[in-house]
């Protein structure tokens, strides 16, 4: 299985690297690397001929137009890659900026190839959906909805009860004082039943208005 993460969130990305390779694991730089590289990667065994971990820093950056020694094509690391996508091994990729290349959205639709996205949350943007809810719900929802898959909503009702308190604070209106109160019953809800934290915080958004 390869995995590749992306995104500013690295505190996020350091948690899932260890959630999938473990503590022990080879590390590999891209600059470093070379198309014999890839294959000795996806197909070289350990030393006990047991599956590797392996975690692999920037890809993208490491691919160079030309090579400035010999002045030929660089190599393109993801259409090597496409040759050994049925590697054995657990493979990571952690990338600060994604390939535009034709050959990295060929790899990404590969069977056995995942790749997630971690962002911070924008503050600004949680603070306009917060507006938003206070006067029209579903468009707060559909807001909402885009930033879902690449972030955490525990994280959300952190940042939207400080936006609140703020609001609260400078204004002791009754609407902001009943939202604190609802926020506060849905950080219950999220930390006490099964259902899905984004399913509870669009209910949420919705009742705001």
């Amino acid at each position: 299985m390869i995995y590749i993460y992306s995104g500013d969130d690295r505190v996020k990305i350091s948690q899932e690297v260890k959630k999938v390779l473990g503590e022990e694991y080879e590390i590999f730089e891209g600059e470093n690397l070379g198309a014999q590289d890839i294959m000795n990667i996806c197909q070289g065994m350990s030393l006990f001929g047991e599956k590797r971990k392996i975690l692999i820093r920037d890809l993208t950056p490491a691919r160079k137009e030309k090579d400035e020694e010999s002045g030929e094509p660089g190599i393109d690391f993801y259409a090597e890659f496409l040759k050994y996508v049925n590697t054995p091994h657990t493979i990571v990729i952690w990338e600060t900026t994604l390939s535009k290349k034709k050959s990295f959205k060929e790899f990404v639709g590969m069977p056995g190839v995942k790749s997630q996205q971690f962002k911070v949350f924008e503050k600004n943007k949680i603070f306009e959906i917060a507006d938003l809810a206070m006067v029209d719900g579903k468009k707060a929802v559909a807001e909402l909805k885009k930033v879902e898959d690449d972030n955490d909503p525990y994280m959300f009702v952190g940042l939207l009860t400080s936006k609140l308190c703020q609001k609260y604070n400078y204004s002791h209106g009754a609407k902001e004082k009943r939202a604190l109160v609802a926020l506060s019953e849905l950080d219950m809800q999220m930390k006490t039943t099964s259902m899905r934290p984004w399913t509870l915080l669009e209910s949420f958004l919705l009742e705001l208005s």
